[in-house]
């Protein structure tokens, strides 16, 4: 049911939304900390998050990426994947420090009210990609400590963990490895949340086997709405029910919908991966210098978006198959996520009034912006608490 709405009902519905609490449960910011002219105390124009931003778009709290793109997997790599993470911590780290007038670190799932109630923003920490764990157990409890709270077994390749949905070598171990067995079961011991986003359908369902905790999908969405490796079957939504997991939609176009051809951007960004050897094994200075270029090519190339309209199409899928308590927000802002009408954290707001005027009421929609991922969340927590006692 869709109802439509005057300026009174949508000035109420801005109301609503900066009043409730919302999360986001995925975004690359910190690949922009520390970058010249970049400062994420003010505003800016570049880049989709800043804190001035994420109170104007009234977004609570968010989980930022600790991520390392997948590169040779010998110890050598393995230790330098290691120790750009622990950099990317303490570069959160000096952020916060420098603005703790505007935001602080989150590490449980209380913590995003009381954070809240300050006037301040939430910074939650993930891991994108278990890559710099490589196979050393002992690294998920490290940074465990360091504040991250999930970590995303794979990213775009397979991993010393598990397959990912688009390596184009294709599957490795048809699932999880039996060290990523051992990653599962430490994250589970630690009340760490697994990340089942980017993983192959049969890594997804080693884990949901595997696991005694509900798991999440950080940014994913529905494949029977996009057809995307990295969106979720509606087998594995239903499994991810059974679970008592949560997926989290992201607005990065190409996981909305099915988008028209772009061969002009498309031939710019394939000449972009072969320069930098599919941005695999680069250093920290031609890594910077490829970021700067694939900024630089965004700007030149602009995609094709798709609406925040195509995404509520998403929720009401999944809505429709399996309830209303497993679905949230993880926009993979600052990490390619965008659509015409949420091209920032400033326009969040816009996804509220759509679920509005499809008919979802205050409670789902409460649900949707943060209550079901906190749910799971806390049970995580509230799982490592007994298995300790």
């Amino acid at each position: 049911m869709q109802t439509a709405y005057s300026q009174q009902n949508t000035d109420k519905i801005s109301r609503f939304h900066q009043k409730i609490l919302t999360l986001d449960s995925h975004t690359d910011t910190p690949l922009r900390l520390g970058r010249s002219g970049f400062d994420i105390g003010k505003r800016n124009e570049g880049g989709k998050i800043d804190f001035p931003r994420m109170q104007e778009g009234g977004l609570d709290a968010v989980f930022f990426a600790v991520f390392i793109g997948q590169g040779p997997r010998d110890s050598v790599s393995h230790i330098k994947a290691r120790d750009r993470a622990f950099q990317i911590f303490e570069t959160i780290d000096l952020a916060l420090g420098n603005n703790a007038d505007q935001a602080a670190l989150a590490l449980t799932s209380s913590d995003i009210a009381l954070i809240a109630k300050q006037g301040k923003r939430a910074i939650y920490i993930g891991i994108e990609n278990g890559y710099p764990i490589g196979n050393d157990l002992s690294l998920v409890e490290t940074f465990y400590n360091k504040g991250a709270r999930y970590i995303t077994l794979s990213h775009s390749y397979n991993n010393d963990i598990c397959d990912s949905s688009t390596d184009d070598k294709g599957p490795e171990y048809n699932g999880l490895s039996p060290f990523g067995v051992e990653v599962v079961q430490e994250m589970n011991r630690l009340g760490m949340m697994i990340d089942v986003s980017h993983i192959s359908d049969s890594a997804f369902y080693d884990v949901i086997r595997l696991s005694n905790q509900p798991v999440i999908a950080s940014h994913s969405n529905a494949r029977a709405i996009c057809n995307h490796p990295r969106n979720l079957t509606d087998d594995m939504l239903l499994a991810l029910k059974e679970n008592g997991g949560v997926i989290q939609l992201c607005v990065l176009s190409d996981y909305v919908k099915d988008m028209p051809d772009n061969p002009a951007r498309d031939s710019a960004f394939s000449a972009l991966r072969e320069k930098y050897n599919g941005f695999k094994g680069l250093s920290d200075e031609q890594m910077e210098k490829a970021r700067a270029d694939w900024y630089a090519t965004d700007r030149q190339f602009p995609a094709n978006l798709a609406s925040v309209a195509d995404l509520v199409d998403h929720i009401d899928h999944i809505v429709k198959l399996i309830g209303i308590d497993y679905v949230g927000i993880g926009t993979d802002f600052d990490g390619g996520g965008a659509l015409s009408d949420c091209f920032d954290v400033t326009e969040l707001e816009n996804i509220t009034r759509e679920l509005f005027r499809r008919g979802y009421s205050k409670k789902d929609i409460k649900k949707i912006w943060s209550g079901n991922f906190l749910r799971v969340f806390a049970e995580v927590e509230r799982n490592k608490e007994l298995a300790a006692s």
